[in-house]
């Protein structure tokens, strides 16, 4: 309650009406919530225009194959996603475990169990894709997930996703605390990851994601050294309206030692994954926002 109480000072009401109304949209029949999810998906892809030419230059250096107006359909496409990925977020912190379980799947499960088996630590492997939230609260019922987060800036929502985490997940580890996240790790915990957005030059080597040289993490291959930890990836996608969560075996001979050949890796397998769902994933992220040296900015 300590830090409860300085959040309802005047000036906070209005976000906790925010806060009761998304609540209460919660409540609605999941096919409602997913129209209402595409719906503001159009909405942003009106208004949000920096947004929009993120995804529009994003799309256009990955789908090169596709027409103009493929390519600008993917990006409508792709905001509709965005905006049921919302909705599952709202399902994902205030839904039932019944109501997660009726309206999805987990399948491959097996090749978790085996890499927590070893006792080494397990790296969940995954990507930001849109239904990302939801596909998280799947795992969090099967075993005790540490999850690495960023900081909100607003401190009502940084609130209530601290509430949401406590109460699903068995920890979060704030993404800068590298400390943390080996000791999760030493502790044979299963660690969510996901490494594929731009961290800038530090730690980075330049992999090729769609063929294009990507400012890419190396934490996954530096963890799994320090640790001997596992990579097991996995993916969520959203089909219809359900989800499917699945596991892939763990990442043999990895780390290989060759640390330019670990993030390509990691970088082949999450483009695998998106050219399955292309819209599902995060285009609105600057993906390519540092260059190598003497290449112009994207964006």
């Amino acid at each position: 309650m300590k830090v409860l109480l300085p959040l309802l000072a005047p000036r906070y009401w209005g976000w906790w009406i925010v806060v009761g109304l998304l609540w209460s949209l919660t409540r609605l029949p999941h096919p409602a919530q997913l129209r209402l999810g595409r719906g503001f998906g159009a909405i942003a892809y009106r208004l949000a225009k920096r947004r929009r030419r993120i995804a529009e230059i994003n799309i256009k250096a990955c789908f090169p194959e596709l027409d103009p107006n493929a390519q600008q359909t993917l990006v409508r496409d792709h905001f509709s996603a965005m905006g049921m990925g919302i909705m599952e977020m709202l399902s994902a912190w205030w839904c039932s475990d019944k109501w997660i379980l009726e309206h999805g799947e987990m399948v491959g499960l097996e090749h978790l169990q085996t890499a927590l088996a070893r006792g080494k630590g397990v790296m969940l492997l995954t990507a930001h894709f849109t239904a990302l939230e939801i596909g998280t609260r799947f795992l969090t019922m099967q075993i005790p997930v540490h999850a690495s987060y960023r900081s909100h800036e607003n401190l009502v929502f940084e609130y209530v996703l601290q509430k949401s985490r406590a109460a699903h997940a068995e920890k979060a580890i704030h993404r800068d605390d590298v400390r943390e996240m080996l000791r999760s790790l030493r502790k044979n915990k299963a660690l969510w990851f996901a490494p594929d957005q731009n961290f800038g030059h530090k730690y980075s080597v330049f992999a090729t994601f769609f063929g294009i040289p990507a400012a890419t993490n190396t934490a996954t291959a530096r963890f799994a050294e320090m640790t001997d930890a596992v990579i097991v990836p996995f993916v969520t996608r959203r089909q219809n309206e359900r989800y499917h969560v699945e596991f892939f075996p763990a990442f043999e001979n990895y780390p290989s030692g060759d640390t330019f050949q670990d993030a390509q890796r990691v970088n082949d397998w999450i483009e695998a994954q998106i050219r399955e769902i292309p819209e599902q994933y995060l285009w609105t992220h600057r993906r390519f926002k540092d260059r190598p040296e003497g290449e112009k900015p994207w964006y």
